[in-house]
C-alpha cells in the first residue's frame, strides 16, 4: 500500500495544484478508496475560481472532490456488507443521524454535516480528488461490475436533482421550465421527465448547452441572452407551472419568478458565487408563489446509483470530456469553458 495520495489541492483562487499528501494510519470504523473517477462540479468551478461558492470561503488548502467513486482497498473495524476489491459510489455526505434535522428525516439539512470537499467548516473538508481517500462505511454504496467508475461517480449530481424534483412537489403531466443549461439543469430535465413532467423547455444565454439539450430530449429551448419575448410567448399561450432555477444567478431568479404561472413553484437550486441574489419579493407575493430552495440531497443517493446502475438514466450522456487525475487544474479550465465542455470527468488514469 502507498504511503502517499497525489490531490487536486486549492490554494487560492484559480491556484489549484497536484499535491503529493502523505496517508496517515486508516483511523478504525473508516475505509480507504482507491480513486475511480470524480466528476467536475460547477461548485468545484466556482471554488477554482473564486475560492468560495455561496457563503463557503476557502481559508486554507481544500482537497476538492465530492463526485467520486471508486474500489475499495483496506477497512479498519467493521464495515457490514463491504469487502476490499468492491467498487462503489461514494456518498460525500456524512449526517450525523442525531439532530434535529436528521430526526425529521432531513439529512441534507444535517446541523454537523461532514461533506466532501467542502469549505462550509473550518478546518475544511478534504475532497475525494485524490489517488486515495478515506470514507465511512455508510457512505458507501455498491455498484455492479457493468457500471463503469465515471458513471457511478455522477450518482452526487443525479442526486441532487432527484431532490430538486422532489422538492416541487408532484409534477406529473405538468409545464415546467429549467434556467440554465448545465449538468445539474440537464439531469433536472431527466429527472423531471422521469417524474411525470411531460413539457420541458430549458433556458440559457449560452447556444452550446441550449443544442446539448435538445439533444437529450428538452420539448423546446430558448436562448435568453437578447430578451425573452419567445418565453413570454410560450407563456401566453400556456403557463409553466414550474420552473427550475439552476443557473444561481439574479437574473435567472427574476424570470422564473416572472415567467411561472400565478400559484406555481419555483424550486432554487442554483448557488451564487458570492452567496447574495436579490429576489422580486413583490411578484413572488403578488401571484403567491412558493419559492423552494432545493440543498444537495438525503436519501436520494442510493436511488440515484439504482437509477444508473439499472439504465433508467443514462448519466455519461452527459459526459464531454474524460482527463486523467493528475491533470485536474487543465481539466478544471477545461470544464468552465461552457462552447467546449458539458461534463467532465476525471480518471485514475
Amino acid at each position: 500500500m502507498t504511503s502517499t495520495a497525489l490531490a487536486a489541492t486549492l490554494f487560492g483562487p484559480e491556484d489549484l495544484r497536484m499535491v503529493e499528501h502523505p496517508l496517515e494510519k486508516l483511523s478504525q470504523g473508516m475505509v480507504r478508496i482507491r480513486f475511480g473517477a470524480g466528476g467536475i462540479c460547477g461548485s468545484d468551478m466556482h471554488y477554482f475560481r473564486h475560492a468560495r461558492t455561496g457563503d463557503f470561503v476557502v481559508k486554507s488548502p481544500l482537497v476538492l472532490g465530492h463526485e467520486i467513486s471508486g474500489e475499495v482497498v483496506e477497512i479498519s473495524g467493521a464495515a457490514a456488507n463491504l469487502k476490499v476489491g468492491d467498487r462503489v459510489a461514494v456518498n460525500p455526505s456524512r449526517w450525523c443521524g442525531h439532530c434535529v434535522a436528521c430526526r425529521e428525516g432531513r439529512p441534507n439539512l444535517c446541523e454537523n454535516i461532514y461533506f466532501m470537499g467542502s469549505a462550509s467548516k473550518t478546518p475544511h473538508m478534504q475532497g475525494g480528488f485524490a489517488n486515495y481517500f478515506d470514507a465511512i462505511p455508510a457512505q458507501c454504496v455498491k455498484i455492479p461490475d457493468h457500471v463503469s467508475y465515471q458513471a457511478a461517480a455522477l450518482a452526487e449530481p443525479l442526486a441532487v436533482c432527484l431532490h430538486a424534483v422532489a422538492r416541487a412537489g408532484n409534477i406529473e403531466g405538468k409545464r415546467g421550465i429549467i434556467f440554465g443549461a448545465g449538468p445539474i439543469g440537464l439531469l433536472t430535465m431527466l429527472a423531471a421527465r422521469r417524474a411525470g413532467m411531460t413539457d420541458i423547455t430549458v433556458a440559457d444565454i449560452a447556444p452550446a448547452p441550449l443544442a446539448f439539450a435538445s439533444r437529450l430530449g428538452a420539448s423546446h429551448v430558448e436562448n435568453v441572452s437578447a430578451g425573452e419575448e419567445g418565453l413570454k410567448a410560450q407563456a401566453a399561450s400556456r403557463p409553466y407551472d414550474v420552473a427550475f432555477e439552476v443557473s444561481g444567478t439574479a437574473a435567472g431568479l427574476a424570470s422564473a419568478i416572472g415567467i411561472v404561472r400565478r400559484g406555481g413553484v419555483v424550486v432554487q437550486i442554483g448557488n451564487l458565487p458570492g452567496g447574495q441574489i436579490p429576489t422580486p419579493s413583490n411578484a413572488v407575493m403578488a401571484k403567491e408563489i412558493d419559492l423552494r430552495g432545493s440543498f444537495r440531497f438525503g436519501f436520494e443517493f442510493a436511488t440515484a446509483v439504482e437509477l444508473i446502475s439499472n439504465g433508467s438514466i443514462d448519466v455519461l450522456s452527459l459526459v464531454t470530456a474524460e482527463r486523467p487525475l493528475s491533470t485536474a487544474p487543465d481539466a478544471l479550465r477545461l470544464a468552465l469553458d461552457r462552447s467546449q465542455s458539458v461534463k467532465v470527468v476525471l480518471t485514475a488514469n
